[in-house]
């Protein structure tokens, strides 16, 4: 399937795996690279030394296209779209709208610039500054996210930006790929279903409580760092949401010490991280270190498997999502599923033939056939496209 995305990044298949911190690593992007969809690699949760070796593993198993994922608050940003550089990375992604100086930098060195948002104006902010494409991502997404559904965000962005936008936020399967193009999308990117194959590195505990979850267990929150975030309501985020100023703090500063041991980072640079990532909010000095160890939390559940102990990222469609699919298995399924959905989207009435009579009909292509008479409703009429 051709569209302005697979052109653009040279994959195969219009579907981005998302850089999800703990969990996009290079086992998941290399089996997404080899499937055909675009792998990126999350670099927030590793050093820029890390980040350099994680390239090099994935370009050893596979020389499919892939992408790497910044935040482009970082005070070491400039240093890893650097790493990115030499080590000759097609695509970057950023969490949030990079300057317009780190997206030329990036594109002078030839690299793919597609950032994502939550909103129209950053769309176009980020067009104008010369972004090659952009993910939009509705409030049905995990992690930080809007308040604008992916149904009424997507068509405002496409109709707002002139470059290819990457529909974000709800989506699963082939039907939602075909939603997406309809709206005018270059193709999907999704997170949490590829979170859940058997190719992510999460640990089966903490997949089984996914696949439990049911929509009233996917959360909006803004008690972990002030800003809207969506995950499994877990007994952390209830513990978060219940505590007072001085019982959070107290958390939070426990919490901060722990991931200062593992991340190396001084507590300067960690409160001056939290800051960056306020964006104008009054957040409290609890959630200022909880945002600057976030991917503490996340670390918790994702690699440690501790569902009691962190926060878990979801997509309102874990609710949808009943299987563990390798990567390849789940990108052929999409497909196909895509070439169904449109296909009957082509010919309505395919499903109700009997399968002698179903060469007959007209093509997609309008090629000449033997029309068959589509089946009456429960009325004895044919329903029209208005159910007249």
């Amino acid at each position: 399937m051709r569209t302005a995305l697979t052109d653009l990044t040279g994959v195969r298949h219009p579907i981005v795996q998302t850089g999800m911190g703990w969990v996009s690593g290079p086992r998941l992007v290399t089996a997404t690279g080899r499937a055909g969809a675009l792998g990126i690699l999350a670099s927030a949760t590793m050093s820029p030394e890390q980040l350099r070796s994680a390239v090099r593993e994935v370009r050893s198993r596979t020389d499919a296209p892939f992408g790497v994922n910044l935040r482009a608050d970082a005070g070491d940003a400039r240093e890893r779209v650097r790493i990115i550089v030499e080590e000759g990375v097609r695509v970057a992604s950023f969490a949030l709208a990079p300057s317009r100086e780190l997206i030329a930098e990036l594109k002078d060195a030839g690299v793919v610039v597609v950032p994502s948002v939550g909103a129209r104006r950053h769309a176009e902010k980020v067009a104008a500054w010369g972004a090659d494409a952009v993910i939009v991502q509705g409030g049905e997404g995990g992690g930080h996210t809007g308040e604008v559904a992916t149904t009424v965000l997507l068509p405002q962005v496409v109709d707002a930006v002139d470059i290819p936008v990457v529909a974000a936020g709800g989506f699963h399967d082939g039907r939602g790929l075909v939603a997406a193009l309809a709206y005018g999308a270059a193709g999907v990117a999704m997170g949490t279903r590829f979170l859940l194959t058997s190719d992510s590195t999460v640990p089966d505990a903490v997949k089984a409580r996914y696949l439990a979850a049911t929509v009233k267990d996917i959360t909006l929150t803004s008690a972990v760092d002030g800003l809207p975030h969506r995950m499994l309501r877990t007994e952390m985020v209830a513990a978060l949401e219940s505590a007072g100023r001085l019982r959070s703090l107290s958390q939070a500063v426990r919490r901060a010490s722990h991931f200062r041991r593992i991340s190396g980072l001084s507590l300067p640079r960690m409160v001056r991280d939290g800051l960056a990532m306020r964006h104008g909010k009054d957040l409290s000095w609890s959630q200022v270190l909880l945002a600057a160890n976030t991917p503490m939390l996340l670390r918790s559940a994702m690699v440690d498997g501790r569902t009691d102990a962190g926060i878990m990222a979801s997509g309102q469609v874990a609710a949808l999502i009943e299987d563990l699919p390798s990567v390849a298995e789940l990108v052929a399924r999409i497909m196909a599923e895509a070439d169904e959905a449109l296909a009957a989207l082509l010919d309505p009435y395919a499903a109700h033939r009997h399968p002698q009579d179903r060469t007959a009909a007209p093509g997609p292509s309008g090629a000449e056939g033997t029309p068959v008479d589509p089946p009456p409703d429960d009325r004895g009429a044919v329903a029209g496209p208005s159910g007249a």
